[in-house]
């Protein structure tokens, strides 16, 4: 694996005048190979040339200073090499500290055995990969050359760039459908062909059987779909190893150490079930040692740390209040349970880190301390740790720990003996119950026998029969609306939970429409209601009539959003109805239309900003009107005089 770590030797990336230079090592399969010192235009340049697994950086700033500075910087480098920042994503920690997991040691002044040091801690899986882009590509073929001003040939020569545009807008899309590509386009028609086409593949862009070119009539770029914000994400998916100090009891304290002794994670809660704990504890870290500060160990905490597979801890003898006080006051605690479940913790780890103390020193370089401390604290020698190390072992999914009950513990043998009683008595239930049953079968025989030898005298009257043939019918009628009733509550309840989970910060919620047809819109409004107020989302203008807007007007509809697809669907006539029954209809550019079947999301903002500007159409609209009602009364107002005159 070919890593290239870096670290800034003089200049910023944020000065205009000095430019930066960077020591550059590359590493492969831990042997350094080069060191130079490079501008970030020559970087970039033997990124592309060498094409390394990862470049290691201690600091995102020594680099981008800003954040579309980064998003650029990300954009430029080859799709497999990753961005690895060593020092943590979102918590980190310093370069000394990180290399000293691996027990390795360099110079922080020398830029080059910092930028060596971040290469090897990348190597060995430490630090989170910078993600900018979703796994979706833009690919935009446009002219490389203006059609110019004019001249004897320019219809001809205009005709030929666009006519290559589209020429190799049609053989990329082979190529995506040759490879099975997913994909959508949008084309910019203009005079003998097309001036730009845009791709959206849903693809990485080292899927992508096409690469940015300029030259001749046409220029093709690619480039990725930007994430909302950077997201950070660990190389390595192992867990944290951690000492966990409990404090069992109604309030359950909990008290987490990683094995340098930093504090982690201090809580106190009355509400947790064991499973709670147990959930809580796994999503910071995979625990090594579980610790009470009460001898002998709590059967509550003996459950936990079972659960875990972990070693225990107990002091020798119960610890005082004042020590307890002197140990947790150090870190700052809420209640007296944290203050006993830290104690618990902390005692461990002075406990083990006295025994690490001289093995650490004979662990070679490279290797994660934090799974040496965890084999010697499993009982492992320092030499069975590094064999198994070296062997290349398969990566196994760690599985969430299930409590699981030791029979030989006393309160679990009167339980048991509490379920074997309680089985007794299900069984003889059971037993009544099945009598019970056959009892009722024979009396409901009986009860059916006497209700047929009734019904035959009753049958015998006109006036029973007929009330019969009513209470029937009534009796389907009340089913019929039953289930009517079930069907509008299913829907009010899909209605007020797409208003909760579709609707996020900065969008509305819109209903959408297949086409303007009075079809369309009687099974929407079926389906979810249409209210005042209410904005609808109209996919296709292939089918509409004249007397569906008034009918949405009637019921209040705030306004219509087109699929800005169907720009060339929408006709002057349309458009007249709208304008003459002042009812919003606007576009869905810029909106990040979201839909969900009946239901859908857009951008507030854009959405107001659309509304304005067909207030303003509208307006104009009325003053159009208002000059063609005067220019028609004065036209009648002259031809009147005329014929007097006449």
């Amino acid at each position: 694996m070919l890593i290239f770590g870096i670290d800034l030797i003089t200049g910023s990336a944020r000065s205009r005048t000095v430019q930066p230079k960077y020591a550059l090592v590359m590493l492969e399969n831990g042997i350094v190979l080069k060191e130079l010192s490079v501008s970030l235009h020559r970087l970039i340049r033997l990124i592309h040339r060498h094409r390394p697994d990862i470049l290691a950086i201690d600091s995102v700033q020594e680099i981008a200073p800003r954040t579309q500075d980064l998003y650029h910087f990300i954009e430029q480098l080859p799709s497999k090499t990753k961005l690895v920042l060593v020092t943590g994503g979102d918590r980190q920690m310093g370069l000394i500290q990180i290399a000293a997991r691996y027990n390795l040691t360099f110079n922080r002044f020398d830029p080059f055995a910092e930028a060596c040091a971040a290469a090897q801690v990348a190597g060995h899986g430490a630090g989170a990969q910078v993600v900018a882009f979703e796994k979706e590509t833009e690919i935009t073929i446009t002219r490389n050359r203006s059609p110019g001003k004019g001249g004897w040939s320019q219809n001809r020569y205009a005709r030929k760039i666009h006519g290559n545009v589209l020429r190799h807008a049609r053989e990329i899309e082979q190529d995506l459908q040759n490879e099975g590509l997913s994909y959508w386009k949008k084309e910019y028609k203009a005079f003998g062909g097309v001036s730009r086409v845009t791709f959206h593949v849903r693809e990485d862009r080292d899927r992508i059987p096409v690469s940015s070119s300029r030259g001749g009539d046409v220029q093709i770029k690619l480039s990725g779909k930007r994430l909302d914000r950077i997201q950070y994400r660990p190389l390595s998916a192992r867990p944290r190893y951690l000492i966990v100090g409990i404090d069992p009891g109604t309030t359950i304290g909990i008290a987490i150490l990683d094995l340098n002794g930093e504090l982690l994670k201090l809580q106190s809660s009355r509400q947790m079930t064991m499973a709670d704990v147990i959930e809580f504890i796994w999503s910071i870290g995979k625990p090594v040692i579980v610790a009470s500060d009460v001898v002998p160990m709590p059967f509550t905490v003996e459950k936990i740390r079972r659960a875990f597979q972990a070693v225990p801890y107990t002091p020798r003898q119960d610890i005082s209040v004042e020590t307890k006080y002197e140990i947790a006051g150090k870190f700052g605690y809420g209640n007296d349970h944290e203050r006993d479940a830290l104690t618990a913790a902390v005692e461990a780890c002075k406990y083990w880190r006295h025994k690490f103390s001289g093995i650490i020193k004979r662990v070679p370089p490279g290797v994660d301390l934090d799974e040496v401390k965890a084999g010697i604290i499993r009982g492992l020698s320092l030499e069975q740790i590094l064999t198994v190390r070296k062997k290349p072992a398969r990566v196994a999914e760690e599985k969430k720990p299930e409590i699981s009950l030791d029979r030989s513990d006393e309160r679990v043998r009167m339980l048991d003996g509490k379920v074997k009683d309680l089985r007794v008595l299900v069984s003889d239930l059971q037993q009544e119950i099945s009598d019970l049953k056959k009892q009722n079968k024979l009396l409901s025989k009986k009860i059916s026998g006497m209700q047929n030898d009734r019904q035959k005298g009753i049958n015998a009257e006109p006036e029973i029969i007929k009330r019969d043939q009513i209470i029937a019918n009534l009796k389907r009628r009340l089913r019929q609306e039953e289930r009517n009733n079930k069907k509008l509550h299913r829907r009010l309840k899909r209605i007020k939970e797409a208003d909760d989970k579709e609707r996020q910060v900065g969008t509305m919620v819109i209903k959408v429409l297949p086409d303007l047809s009075r079809e369309s819109y009687r099974l929407l409004t079926e389906r979810t209601g249409i209210h005042p107020g209410d904005v609808l989302y109209v996919k296709s203008l292939v089918s509409w009539g004249r007397g569906i807007v008034p009918e949405i007007v009637k019921n209040g509809v705030r306004a219509v959003i087109v699929n800005e697809k169907a720009v060339d669907s929408i006709s002057n006539e349309l458009m007249d109805v709208f304008l003459h029954e002042n009812l919003p209809f606007v576009l869905s550019k810029d909106m990040q239309i979201r839909i969900k079947g009946d239901i859908g999301t857009c951008d507030e903002e854009k959405f107001r900003d659309a509304l304005e500007d067909w207030a303003e159409e509208h307006e104009r609209y009325m003053k159009g009107k208002g000059e063609e009602m005067l220019d028609s009364l004065m036209k009648e107002y002259l031809a009147e005089r005329e014929r007097k005159v006449k």
